[in-house]
């Protein structure tokens, strides 16, 4: 496993190590709802890091893609980092984070504090 799973708040979450390959394509995916599934979890969290600089431009479909297969699992996504400079850079980008953190869904948060803190009743 290259993950490690926490409950917060009583919700079970699998939380990916922040070093290691980055999370890419379908298999990439793949591993990822495998190992979540096998924690119990319902949430995913899932380091920036993990997921490199294409991530972060909308224009590659590679965000829409790997977050379309984790919700269709029905798992709560967390991307945790600071993504303030592509959200600057990018009208689009800003939307898409602050319109996810509306929701319940898919949460841009910077680190495991905020999402501990976002899980508090």
């Amino acid at each position: 496993m290259t993950g490690q799973t926490l409950t917060l708040h009583g919700t079970v979450v699998f939380l990916r190590d922040t070093d290691g390959p980055l999370i890419a394509g379908d298999r990439g995916a793949a591993d990822l709802i495998g190992e979540a599934i096998g924690s119990g979890a319902t949430m995913i969290a899932i380091p920036l890091a993990r997921l490199g600089p294409d991530f972060l431009r909308l224009s590659t479909r590679v965000a829409g893609e790997l977050l379309q297969k984790l919700v269709n699992y029905r798992f709560q996504v967390v991307i945790l980092g600071d993504v303030s400079e592509a959200v600057a850079a990018s009208d689009a980008m800003r939307d898409f984070v602050v319109e996810s953190n509306r929701g319940e869904t898919v949460w841009f948060l910077p680190d495991l504090s905020a999402l501990e803190a976002r899980l508090a009743p």
